[in-house]
């Protein structure tokens, strides 16, 4: 997979946003502050569902 933005749906709140599909920190959900991504030196590792892939 090249680099593009996921959607991505927390799953404690609900709410959706785009994150980099290979984020260098941890992403956090802008509404709850729950971790939706982790960053492993590649893909990053996800703890929220994905809704749609965005290819820029």
């Amino acid at each position: 997979m090249a680099s593009n933005f996921i959607k991505a749906e927390c799953t404690e709140c609900g709410n959706q946003q785009s994150i980099f599909s290979r984020p260098s920190e941890t992403v956090e959900c802008l509404v709850c502050s729950s971790v939706l991504a982790r960053s492993t030196g590649g893909e990053a590792e996800l703890e929220a569902d994905v809704v749609e892939e965005l290819e820029v």
